[in-house]
């Protein structure tokens, strides 16, 4: 019997201990959202928690929101797989949010209420540029699910050794249907709670197995670097055994068209960040852009910490597990942590670090469903559809049903893309917020010539040129290992995009801003949106509207 085989039939063993521990938080959880959801009397409170949440609570929440379960479990098994190439994805994520704290939080919460189409439309014609943004934050919220979704998917396959796509489809819409219960009972309040909680769990998590890691080599970084490196010459497969994971190259080397997608791949992710639409909500839920900056700067501070851990976490899976168990898992890639926590901990650990994934895979799409409900209550029904003529209520109560519907979709997607990279997948939905989202906020924010023109072919640019190129390249066909094996029509050479479609949609902004020298917008309300962002005067006006 194969050691993921073992594994397996441990962790069945013990499924009763495992899912209590799941059990405990959902249901604690589950209670505080029940509390705190009985305050939610206003669109104010079911979007934005009621602008309640300090900057160090927030930071914690973006925190729990930002750390997917790409972060956990993808990037810990890039770097047990691929070394030093799977750690570039942390630093992209880490580095992103430079861009955020330096060029958006506080801008965004001077001039915004609920949404980043409340930004792009206060100098721009509302419903085209609403319906545009709506758009593109839909789609984002999407990608992202589909990547928590499958993450899900590949961690109980891992727990139960499920390989039949119906056991794990089952608990992949076990998972959305609990995190649709989350948003519709609690919305940003209780979503922000339930971020809190996971956040605290997961850095503790991880902070434990990374001391128990670094025990096991007399807490000497060199010893545990060279071990894994000595696991991974001995794997039983050639092209992994000739990996130098201690050095660049070992996924991105080689051929041009790697080292390119490497750097593509760090655009999209240091300039995604930036442009996510369930970040960029939560700079609104807190009272003041002064607490929006200070959400940022404890935000990184966590996500810093946690990514040291994913380092040492990543590199002890290849040291202890081995390659060659982590790819014969039923998780394949995603598994190195459970099955490190299995190493080092038993079952115990095992159930216990699942069911911290399992709480960072719901309250991760929990943000993403109130961010892209509340984004078509408020953009499209209330801007566009009624054009302002609403109760209240009847937006919050679209909103809950929109949650149904992508939740629904979200569980839909996540089937279909079971057994993906999620770190991979995840990458994707920062490259369509990057080039859809981005250069349009910049814009709005710091060029006074832009205008309605600019911004639609920049988002529409931007998100039509990642999907299209995403469809075309060889994640999705051309490969055994895409997304759709069989079917090759991979015309575009690299997995990621953002090389390409990011640049575009800048140019696309300019070229449609300029090519309607007629639309220079309003003076006046230029000059007060300028105002509003630097200084926050006028900031507490904008929430009132």
């Amino acid at each position: 019997m194969s050691q993921p085989t073992v594994l397996a039939a441990e962790a069945v063993g013990n499924t009763a201990a495992n899912f209590a521990i799941f059990g405990i938080f959902v249901l604690v959880t589950m209670i505080i959202v029940i509390r705190v959801g009985r305050n939610n009397s206003t669109s104010a409170d079911f979007f934005t928690g009621g602008r309640s949440f300090s900057g160090t609570q927030n930071g914690v929440a973006i925190a729990g929101d930002y750390l997917s379960a790409a972060s956990f479990l993808g990037i810990a098994g890039a770097i047990a797989i691929y070394g030093y190439d799977g750690f570039l994805y942390s630093i992209g994520f880490l580095v992103a949010w430079l861009v955020a704290l330096l060029l958006v939080a506080e801008m965004l919460r001077n001039t915004g209420k609920f949404t980043m189409a409340d930004v792009l439309s206060f100098r721009l014609k509302e419903r085209p540029v609403r319906t545009a943004a709506a758009t593109s934050t839909l789609t984002v919220s999407l990608f992202y699910l589909l990547a928590q979704m499958a993450g899900a998917g590949g961690l109980v396959a891992l727990l139960l050794n499920i390989t039949d796509r119906t056991g794990q489809s089952i608990v992949i819409a076990v998972v959305g249907a609990v995190m649709i219960l989350y948003v519709l009972i609690g919305g940003m309040k209780g979503t922000t709670w339930v971020q809190i909680i996971k956040a605290v769990l997961l850095i503790s998590g991880a902070g434990l197995m990374t001391i128990m890691v670094l025990a096991k080599f007399s807490f000497n970084p060199s010893e545990l670097l060279g071990s894994a490196q000595a696991f991974v010459s001995s794997s039983a497969d050639p092209t992994v055994a000739d990996r130098n994971v201690l050095a660049p190259g070992a996924q991105y080397g080689g051929s041009l068209t790697s080292q390119i997608n490497l750097i593509s791949l760090g655009l999209a992710l240091v300039l995604g960040t930036a442009g996510l639409p369930h970040v960029l909500m939560r700079f609104y839920t807190v009272p003041t852009a002064k607490e929006a900056r200070r959400s940022v700067v404890w935000a990184i501070g966590l996500i810093g910490a946690f990514y040291l851990f994913t380092l040492i976490l990543g590199y002890g899976a290849a040291a202890i597990v081995g390659p060659d168990r982590i790819l014969a898992a039923a998780g394949g890639q995603n598994s190195a942590a459970p099955l490190l926590a299995y190493e080092l901990g038993g079952v115990f650990l095992l159930g216990i670090i699942s069911a911290v994934a399992f709480a960072t895979i719901l309250a991760v799409v929990a943000g993403l469903t109130i961010t892209a409900s509340a984004s078509f209550a408020h953009d499209i029904y209330g801007s566009v559809i009624k054009r302002g003529n609403y109760k209240d209520e009847e937006q919050v109560r679209v909103s809950r049903i929109t949650a149904v519907v992508i939740g629904i979709g979200g569980i839909i997607l996540g089937i279909l893309a079971n057994g993906q990279n999620i770190a991979f997948l995840v990458a994707l939905a920062f490259a369509i917020a990057a080039a859809a989202n981005l250069p349009t906020i910049l814009y709005s924010l710091f060029w006074k010539r832009f205008n309605t023109r600019g911004a639609l072919w920049s988002m529409y640019g931007g998100l039509v040129s990642t999907i299209v190129l995403i469809i075309f390249s060889p994640a999705v066909t051309g490969s055994p290992t895409s997304m759709v094996p069989g079917v090759d029509i991979a015309w575009f050479p690299l997995t990621n995009p953002g090389i390409v479609s990011i640049p575009l949609a800048f140019l696309l902004g300019i070229v449609g801003t300029l090519s309607t020298p007629s639309d220079k917008g309003d003076p006046v309300i230029n000059a007060e949106m300028e105002v509003r962002a630097l200084t926050g005067v006028g900031a507490e006006k904008a929430v009132v509207h």
